[in-house]
């Protein structure tokens, strides 16, 4: 039995699990990796050194943070980008049903099994099998995982003999598996097999210069599927993307903009009112309790915010037409929260 993985709210709108595709085919647009943020420029750059191996990788991270569309990024960056991209949510299936899932049976091995069925080890033979939320898996089905992994062959349900697979495997969890594996829950040794190379997405929070760049690529995706002309964002409503913590990470913002978009029905900028109740918080409260008075550290700081925001994230632009030094402007942006401050280089 087959089920549709439903679309995951962080990656590529193609969810075709086993169909080839052409080269460079659901490679990730910006919108999918943006890395303004030091700890994303660092994540990606380590991307970049390991798509081109056979290495198994482990993506970890907070749920909505973007752990399949790293993955395809891998995958689009690596010798196999021409195969398929094939993925599974190990926690969405029981494990019956995932077992058949991931590799296959043959006919009559069970009631309703009336023809063989390639799984999706096999399914992904040349490209790249993505298994999502590997921390929900069963012990039973981590063993059956690191025999496939470690033989690099699979045993369909109810057959007698394996069958050679060639496929690299990306693994993600939102859960802390080495803590899982000291709580004895997580096989040490499908661990380690796993975790060749780690991947750790930052959250949200954490990446405060990705913040913008993000809900720009956001406005113009769903300006497009709702056929309306572009969107900017009013001063409150960057302060009310600055000001909250996004907890649901990057899927909570992508939705809060969707939502923005669609409620601002064509008007050229979005307002706070657009926004979902959780994210516009006390701004407009505080803005209506400012009366008509705004203090002018206030003005200067939502000019430049409106200013980086028109100019596309771009600092060096935004200083140029502010009148105002590259080191000036990143003091500005400093004080707002929006950059880190800059490391000390230790002496030689």
């Amino acid at each position: 039995m087959s089920r549709d993985r439903p679309r995951s709210a962080e990656g590529p709108r193609d969810d075709r699990r086993g169909g080839r595709r052409p080269a460079g085919a659901g490679a990730p647009s910006p919108a999918d990796l943006v890395a303004r943020s030091p700890a994303m420029r660092r994540l990606v750059e380590l991307a970049r050194r390991v798509a081109p191996t056979e290495a198994t990788v482990l993506i970890a991270g907070e749920s909505g943070t973007g752990k399949e569309r790293l993955a395809r990024f891998l995958h689009a960056a690596s010798p196999r980008a021409n195969g398929p991209f094939v993925a599974v949510d190990c926690g969405a299936l029981p494990d019956s049903l995932l077992e058949t899932e991931l590799f296959g049976h043959t006919r009559g091995a069970f009631t309703g099994a009336t023809a063989d069925r390639h799984g999706l080890f096999r399914a992904a033979s040349g490209g790249t099998l993505f298994l999502d939320e590997i921390g929900e898996t069963s012990p039973a089905m981590q063993v059956r995982l690191l025999r496939a992994l470690q033989e690099r062959a699979v045993r369909p349900v109810g057959a007698t003999h394996d069958v050679p697979v060639d496929v690299r495997v990306v693994a993600a969890t939102h859960r802390n598996l080495a803590q899982m594996v000291a709580d004895g829950t997580f096989r040490q040794d499908l661990y380690y097999r796993l975790r060749v190379v780690e991947l750790e997405l930052p959250p949200l929070r954490d990446r405060r210069d990705d913040l913008l760049p993000l809900a720009r690529a956001f406005i113009a995706r769903a300006c497009r599927e709702n056929h309306c002309g572009p969107c900017a964002l009013s001063a409150d409503v960057l302060d009310a993307l600055l000001a909250y913590d996004w907890p649901g990470n990057v899927r909570e913002l992508e939705h809060a903009i969707e939502r923005a978009v669609v409620l601002a029905e064509g008007k050229p900028r979005i307002e706070v009112g657009d926004l979902p109740p959780e994210v516009r918080g006390d701004v407009r409260a505080a803005a209506a309790s400012a009366g008509d008075i705004v203090p002018l550290a206030e003005v200067e700081r939502r000019h430049i915010l409106a200013t980086l925001d028109r100019l596309g994230g771009d600092r060096r632009a935004t200083a140029r037409a502010l009148g105002i030094s590259d080191n000036t402007l990143w003091r500005r942006l400093k004080q707002y929260g929006l950059v880190r401050p800059r490391r000390r280089r230790a002496n030689a």
